[in-house]
């Protein structure tokens, strides 16, 4: 699995794909599944996306096939303001995501998507309208992404600090739970001070583990996501990049001479870093 591609079948959770979009026809597909299968009955499928994946043709296309052939469906959109860099004025001239529901015939419910217990609550009826109705139910929740959208994004580029800084001081959903939480006198300022030097302690003990750890095999980075079934042979296009590396090291090998102390860490013991990966290893 690769990293943060997260997948549970045992608990129902479908493997995270990073394409746009690519997860709604799936989930339009379960969920006519599920109104098909009279051991699923009171089942639903729930499909989690953005407002950029709102922009693709899969989004229609999903929206159209559940529309049509009906089965508990959960659309529940982040509308978070960008997608990537694009801001949703330049995604769309109507009224958000939650206008598109009831063109396809769909209920639909507009949230905050800082408050967590409207989003709950929100989730909750939309269930039960999917289930009873055998019907897909759109959701779009209004928020807003703080934080990059990767470590290749630079949000500065394309949005002021102050408005990330305003957003995290009056809208943050967890300073808000927070807020509700102490309010009704179901937590404190001692209680959270003790959790996060809990969580602190943790986390240094586990960057103290993981450091200790052994280098990976550079070997290893042709090693398939899923690992090779016994006996199957290894693709040709594996074997090919090994070669080409094989061959980069040959030719370039002295340009890595001043850390091939450090990369012997990651070889297999007894071989030649600067041989790794080529024609015959």
């Amino acid at each position: 699995m690769m990293p943060v591609h997260y997948s549970a079948p045992e608990l129902g959770f479908h493997t995270i794909t990073s394409p746009l979009a690519t997860q709604m026809p799936q989930a339009a597909g379960a969920a006519y599944m599920l109104k098909s299968d009279d051991e699923r009955q009171g089942d639903c499928a729930i499909c989690y996306f953005g407002d950029g994946a709102a922009s693709e043709g899969d989004f229609h296309a999903a929206l159209g096939m559940n529309s049509v052939l009906g089965g508990p469906c959960i659309w529940f959109c982040r509308n978070n303001g960008f997608a990537i860099s694009t801001p949703i004025v330049d995604q769309y001239a109507g009224d958000g995501i939650a206008s598109r529901g009831p063109a396809y015939g769909l209920d639909t419910i507009r949230v905050d998507g800082n408050d967590a217990l409207a989003v709950l609550t929100a989730v909750k009826e939309a269930r039960k309208r999917a289930v009873e109705g055998k019907k897909g139910v759109l959701v779009e929740a209004m928020t807003y992404r703080v934080g990059h959208h990767s470590t290749s994004d630079d949000s500065s580029m394309y949005r002021e600090k102050d408005e990330v800084r305003e957003w995290n001081n009056q809208d943050n959903p967890i300073h808000r739970m927070r807020a509700y939480l102490v309010s009704q006198n179901w937590w404190t300022e001692a209680e959270e001070a003790a959790l996060l030097k809990a969580h602190k302690t943790d986390v240094l003990k586990s960057f103290s583990r993981a450091e200790k750890l052994p280098k990976p095999k550079l070997g290893e980075m042709f090693s398939d996501v899923w690992g090779m079934p016994e006996g199957e042979q290894v693709p040709a296009i594996i074997t090919e990049q090994k070669a080409e590396l094989g061959r980069l090291l040959k030719k370039y090998g002295q340009v890595w001479e001043p850390w091939k102390k450090e990369l012997s860490k990651f070889v297999e013991q007894g071989e030649d870093v600067m041989d790794c990966g080529g024609p015959g290893s």
